[in-house]
C-alpha cells in the first residue's frame, strides 16, 4: 500500500491538512455530535481488464476508508470506491488515472477536515453545511472552476457513511430503518423480497460472457452505450454493439418477466448531445426488435440538454444530471420518469433526499453500480430493498458488476462482515432477501476488519 503521508507530501497539499490558504473559518452550527479526530486510507485495486464507459476506460479503482472519532469517544469507519471517470469525464481525460484519483482523494481528506470543524446533529445536516465550501475547496485543489458537482459527492461517500453509523451510535440506533430520518423514510418504506441484478455490458465485453450470464440466470442486462468518438461515431458503435447484444439474448427466456423475455437497460452517461441522434438509436432499436426489451434508459443526453423526452416512447431515467431535489425536478419536468440513486457514488445523504423526492411525485427509482466493492455492495441494496418495486419487473432492481471487474474480488469478498450469508449472493438473476438481511441490515452496522486493520497498520 503506498504510504499515505508520503503521498500527501509528494502531492503538496499541506494546505488541505491544515486549511491554510484554502478555508475560512466555519460558523460552528449547534449540535449533539462532535468529531474529535478524523483520519483517511486507501487501497488501489486492479481491474481485470480496461474497463468502458463514458467515452473513456478505467484500469483500477482506489478503496478509501475514512474514520470519524466523537467526543464521547464511539468511531465509526466509512469505505468509499473512487470514480473519476463517473464524477467528472472531463476531469479524467485532462490527467493520468493516477493524477485524478489522488486528486479526488485530496478532496475526501479536506472533507474530514471541515468535518472536524462542524458539529452536527444528524450527517444530512452536516453534508449540508460543509458541500458549498468543500465544493469551493476542490475547484482550488483541481484547478477546475468547472469541476462537476458529483466529483465532490464521490469524494464525500467515505466521510459521509462514517457519519451516518458515528450518528448511529450516538443515538443508540441498530438498523438501517432506524437510522433513515422521519423525513425520508417515504421514500425506503419497502421491504421488498427480491432485488433484481442488472448485469453490465461495458464497451468490448466478449459476446460469450452474455450467454454465460443468461444460463447463470440473469435477465436483466444493462448495455453502456456512449462509445467513444465523435458523435456520429458514437451513434455508429451503438447502433453495432446493440444489434450484436440483442442477436445473443433476443431468443432466450427468464421465469421472471411476465413475457419470458430478457431486459436491457441502457446508459450512455450523458454522451448523446442532441435528442435527435438518441431517436435516430431508438429507430434502429425498434427495426432490430430490441425495443420491446428495454424497460429504461438512462442519462441519455448531456446534463445541459433541456430537450422534453415524453415523446421517446420509452421510461428515461435521470443519473448524473441529479445532483441534487431541484436537478431532480428539472429533468422530471423535461419527462423522464425514473430516477437513478448511486448512495455509493453520490453519498446516502443525497440518495435519501431524491428518493423522498420521487416517492412524493411517483417516480420510480433504482440503484446503479460504481464498481464498488462488496462492503458497499451492501450499502447500495440497503436502498434498493427499500424502494417501490419498479414497474414492469415487480422488484426492486440494483447493479453490481465488482465480480466481473475487479482482480481482487475473490480476496475483496472475504473483506465482507458477514460472508458467506446468503443474501450476498445473487441467485438466478436476484438477491434473496429475508428476514436474516433485514435484521442484520446487510452488514454495514459491523466492523470490517480488513478496512479497520488499514489504521492499525499505520500505527505499528
Amino acid at each position: 500500500m503506498m504510504d499515505r503521508r508520503a503521498f500527501l507530501k509528494n502531492a503538496g497539499m499541506a494546505a488541505a491538512l491544515s486549511g491554510s490558504g484554502l478555508s475560512r473559518v466555519l460558523a460552528k452550527p449547534a449540535g449533539n455530535i462532535t468529531v474529535t479526530h478524523a483520519d483517511s486510507d486507501f487501497e488501489r485495486e486492479a481491474l481485470l481488464r480496461p474497463f468502458g464507459f463514458k467515452g473513456g476506460y478505467l484500469t483500477e479503482l482506489w478503496q478509501v476508508a475514512s474514520r470519524l472519532q466523537a467526543a464521547s469517544g464511539k468511531s465509526r469507519t466509512g469505505i468509499a470506491t473512487q470514480s473519476v471517470l463517473y464524477g467528472d469525464a472531463e476531469m479524467f481525460a485532462s490527467h493520468t488515472e493516477t493524477e485524478g484519483n489522488a486528486l479526488m482523494y485530496l478532496v475526501a481528506v479536506r472533507a474530514l477536515k471541515l468535518i472536524k470543524n462542524t458539529p452536527f446533529t444528524d450527517p444530512v445536516m452536516l453534508q449540508e453545511t460543509i458541500f458549498p465550501q468543500l465544493l469551493a475547496e476542490a475547484r482550488q485543489i483541481t484547478g477546475r472552476k468547472d469541476l462537476h458537482t458529483n466529483f465532490v459527492y464521490n469524494a464525500l461517500v467515505s466521510a459521509d457513511n462514517a457519519a451516518w453509523l458515528l450518528y448511529a451510535a450516538e443515538n443508540g440506533l441498530e438498523s438501517f430503518d432506524a437510522m433513515i430520518p422521519a423525513p425520508y423514510k417515504k421514500g425506503l418504506s419497502h421491504q421488498n423480497s427480491k432485488v433484481a441484478v442488472t448485469y453490465q455490458v461495458p464497451y468490448g465485453m466478449p459476446v460469450e460472457e452474455l450467454e454465460r450470464a443468461a444460463a447463470a440466470g440473469y435477465f436483466v442486462f444493462k448495455i453502456k452505450t456512449g462509445y467513444p468518438g465523435t458523435q456520429a461515431e458514437m451513434l455508429e458503435k451503438d447502433m453495432q454493439r446493440l444489434s450484436q447484444v440483442h442477436r445473443v439474448l433476443k431468443d432466450l427466456r427468464t421465469p421472471h418477466t411476465a413475457t419470458g423475455k430478457l431486459i436491457y437497460t441502457l446508459d450512455a452517461n450523458g454522451r448523446y448531445e442532441k435528442k435527435e441522434l438518441l431517436l435516430r438509436y431508438l429507430d434502429h432499436a425498434k427495426k432490430t426488435g430490441a425495443l420491446e426489451h428495454i424497460l429504461f434508459y438512462e442519462e441519455p443526453l448531456a446534463e445541459h440538454n433541456d430537450e422534453d423526452v415524453s415523446d421517446t416512447g420509452i421510461r428515461m431515467a435521470a443519473d448524473e444530471s441529479v445532483h441534487d431535489e431541484a436537478g431532480a425536478l428539472r429533468r422530471i419536468g423535461q419527462g423522464y420518469t425514473a430516477m437513478v440513486l448511486k448512495g455509493i457514488a453520490k453519498t446516502l445523504t443525497l440518495s435519501m433526499k431524491i428518493a423522498a423526492l420521487a416517492a412524493e411525485k411517483k417516480i420510480p427509482c433504482l440503484c446503479a453500480d460504481l464498481t464498488v466493492n462488496p462492503v458497499l455492495v451492501e450499502w447500495n441494496k440497503n436502498i434498493a430493498a427499500r424502494l417501490m418495486p419498479f414497474p414492469g419487473i415487480g422488484m426492486g432492481i440494483m447493479e453490481t458488476n465488482g465480480d466481473m471487474n475487479y482482480r481482487n474480488w475473490k480476496n475483496m469478498s472475504a473483506w465482507h462482515p458477514l460472508a458467506g450469508a446468503s443474501w450476498t449472493q445473487p441467485r438466478d438473476g436476484v438477491f434473496e432477501l429475508n428476514d436474516d438481511y433485514y435484521r442484520q441490515s446487510g452488514g454495514i452496522f459491523l466492523p470490517s476488519a480488513h478496512y479497520e486493520e488499514m489504521f492499525h497498520r499505520r500505527l505499528k
